[in-house]
């Protein structure tokens, strides 16, 4: 469940900015959000991390898809870790391209 949630913070957070940044959001890939922004405010420099966040989302959302086990005992302590790392740079970077935003509307 762990993995699911920092995929989705990832998303939720680019879906929060979009209408602010001039782009407009449409379903859960943290990828296909982040390459939609408008490119003056587009993070190239996230790409990567949310590519390997939508990698996660699906199988630590539906523990059935692998083929044994379950999502709690295939992802480590260190693919977790590096995973939240991810979510966090792409809020931050969401938290901070929205007040930039907010500053040049007052």
């Amino acid at each position: 469940m762990g993995m699911f949630c920092f995929s989705t913070s990832g998303g939720e957070s680019c879906q929060g900015a979009y209408p602010r940044l001039g782009g407009e959001a449409w379903g859960h890939s943290v990828t296909a959000l982040v390459d939609a922004l408008p490119e003056n405010v587009r993070p190239i420099h996230l790409r990567d991390k949310a590519l390997e966040l939508d990698q996660a989302y699906i199988p630590s959302r539906y523990p059935n898809v692998h083929p044994v086990g379950f999502p709690g005992d295939l992802y480590t302590k260190t693919v977790a870790e590096r995973l939240i790392g991810y979510a966090k740079e792409i809020v931050e970077y969401c938290e901070n391209r929205l007040q930039k935003a907010r500053g040049r509307e007052h």
